[in-house]
């Protein structure tokens, strides 16, 4: 398949604006990643006929559905009443576009995602995942549209109380939770991410997770490292989220206080570590094996884009695109590795 050059174009923001149309989740509970993706592709070298080729696709495979009717408008004054409310879509996305607008992308964000963050694991972290690339175009109908769908589908879990933290390594935490003996009998209500997710928060013996990481100056980097050690010795679905995760924190973080970065680093990786039971109670490999899997022989950037351009499955899209994205920031070719096998291009 041809790559075009990455590029800002009208049948981008085009498809962007169609794609609005529909709700940001489908049959069952699911995310609607569409959005995302097609900004991922666009970066990764799609061309503008790919780009309309899959939203036609992943409307037609995954049936995807308009947003529900209005309720009833939502106004700034009571906007927490209806919290998590998955019916009020569309009333939450008429506010906070009205509010993007209002306020600007910038201060928008500074009002209310300090209020949301504890709620991260919304829709399986892709809330997150949708403001993420908003603020990466800085496309205010996107960031209006993702404070909206956050807010919808907001997910109680345990709130950070000011607990001493006990380790300033993210691994120690999941190796923390993997020890408590309430996550090994979770019985979430289906097999949804972020049932498994909110099955973990409500097991009382997981509720100290969240205090527990210490965050100092380079924390970013080590969630990153470890997100990464973790999907390459598992590349497991779940895992695969903490590793784009640590991206969307990263585009996300520089748009918050110091004090709401840490407290987003903290509730994401208590997400993280919710997850744990549905990884396998995973254990973290250790630097020899890391080194070894970082050397393998594996094909350059190139190759990886067009593989997963080609795809049809949006998570080979957001992980080769979130991927190569954090390679730049951190340097490590063990990310270009665990790409390529995840587009099939070795084992």
């Amino acid at each position: 398949m041809a790559l075009a050059q990455t590029s800002q174009s009208s049948t981008l923001e085009d498809l962007l604006v169609d794609a609005r149309r529909d709700s940001v989740e489908f049959p069952y509970l699911l995310a609607n990643h569409v959005p995302m993706i097609l900004v991922a592709l666009n970066r990764l070298g799609a061309s503008d006929a790919r780009l309309v080729e899959y939203l036609a696709m992943y409307r037609r495979v995954k049936g995807l559905v308009p947003m529900p009717p209005r309720v009833a408008p939502i106004a700034r004054e009571n906007w927490l009443e209806a919290l998590g409310d998955r019916t009020r879509e569309a009333d939450y996305r008429d506010l906070f576009v009205a509010e993007v607008r209002r306020l600007g992308i910038e201060d928008a964000v500074k009002t209310y995602l300090p209020t949301l963050i504890p709620g991260v694991g919304a829709s399986a972290l892709h809330c997150l995942m949708r403001i993420s690339y908003g603020l990466l175009r800085m496309d205010p109908a996107e960031v209006g549209t993702a404070i909206g769908y956050w807010a919808a589908t907001y997910l109680k879990m345990p709130v950070a109380t000011g607990a001493e933290p006990v380790t300033d390594d993210p691994g120690a935490v999941l190796a923390a939770s993997s020890a408590i003996p309430d996550m090994h009998h979770l019985e979430p209500e289906t097999d949804l991410l972020w049932h498994s997710i909110r099955a973990a928060g409500e097991a009382p013996g997981f509720a100290p997770v969240v205090d527990m990481l210490a965050i100092h100056p380079d924390c970013q980097r080590r969630l990153a490292e470890t997100s990464l050690a973790l999907f390459a010795a598992t590349m497991d679905f779940s895992a695969l989220h903490a590793v784009t995760g640590t991206h969307w924190v990263r585009l996300t973080a520089p748009f918050l206080a110091p004090a709401d970065r840490a407290l987003l680093m903290r509730h994401f990786w208590q997400v993280i570590a919710s997850l744990v039971p549905k990884i396998g109670f995973p254990s973290l490999p250790s630097a020899e094996q890391i080194e070894e899997w970082r050397n393998l022989p594996a094909p350059g950037w190139d190759e990886i884009a067009a593989a997963a351009c080609a795809s049809d499955d949006e998570h080979d899209i957001s992980l080769t695109f979130s991927a190569r994205e954090e390679e730049k920031i951190y340097g490590d070719r063990l990310y270009r590795v665990v790409a390529a096998r995840r587009v099939g291009l070795i084992a």
